[in-house]
């Protein structure tokens, strides 16, 4: 399962890469028309959605595959909450593209003795826009916190009773496989059975597991689509995914020239 969607992970990057050339060439466009704008933010909002969609068919399957996912490096890995990245990550990406743009705009200015015109990126962003933002970043810090605390239920139930007896269990029967007291009959049937056992007390766990994965993707998408469609303009909308963009596709390459350096 994991190489089939590392097929589908792949192809979604290139597409994320030429979406980033597109969302670039719009920002260095003449007046591009707002509707324009729009309908290509739009385009890559409908981008990660497939991914989500694909994501979740996939962790039907293998929850724990997804939520251990062969196809991220170890630099992503090491970032991971709940199967992906953390919500939250989207407004500090937000501030620190502002302030970036910020420094470049009264940089620019200053070279300039001036500065002309509306600011159309994310240095622009009005009082009004930052409120939105503070709002929505403590209603997304909660849900994630709510979120966290679910998950940490569900990774103790490993110590539950049913499957520490389990443990007991399979380890008897170890001992007496290795002291020759073992079912000499039929090692591979006890095996079989026990390996059953173990599956279905994991079944509960894995399908909560699988509830929180979705919530918690369902909140990356939402979050995003928060800021792009209800926060900012078409244009500062744009600047945005490409930061995200940028991000998620620099952050990936660095962690595949790690671990083949490794």
């Amino acid at each position: 399962m994991s190489s089939s969607f590392q097929e589908f992970f792949d192809r979604w990057l290139v597409e994320q890469n030429l979406h980033l050339e597109d969302l670039i060439s719009a920002t260095t466009a003449q007046r591009p028309a707002t509707q324009f704008l729009r309908d290509l933010a739009g385009q890559v909002m409908q981008h990660y959605e497939e991914y989500y969609q694909a994501k979740s068919a996939w962790a039907h399957q293998d929850v724990l595959d997804v939520l251990s996912p062969s196809w991220r490096t170890s630099l992503e890995e090491a970032f991971l909450w709940i199967g992906g990245w953390r919500p939250s990550t989207a407004f500090h990406l937000l501030y620190s593209k502002s302030g970036l743009q910020l420094e470049t705009l009264l940089h620019d200015a200053d070279d300039m003795g001036h500065r002309n015109g509306a600011v159309t990126n994310l240095a622009g962003l009005s009082t009004t826009q930052f409120h939105m933002i503070n709002e929505l970043h403590k209603n997304t810090i909660k849900e994630e916190r709510r979120l966290t605390e679910k998950m940490t239920k569900v990774q103790e139930s490993i110590a539950d009773a049913s499957v520490v007896d389990l443990s007991h269990t399979v380890s008897e029967m170890i001992r007496r496989t290795e002291e020759g007291e073992g079912d000499v009959a039929g090692p591979m049937s006890a095996s079989v059975v026990m390996n059953e056992r173990v599956e279905r007390a994991l079944v509960p766990k894995k399908r909560k597991m699988e509830e929180l994965l979705r919530k918690a993707d369902d909140l990356r998408l939402t979050t995003i689509r928060s800021i792009v469609d209800d926060i900012l303009t078409p244009i500062q909308a744009v600047h945005f995914l490409i930061a995200l963009a940028e991000l998620h596709l620099r952050v990936h390459d660095w962690g595949k020239q790690r671990d083949d350096q490794c």
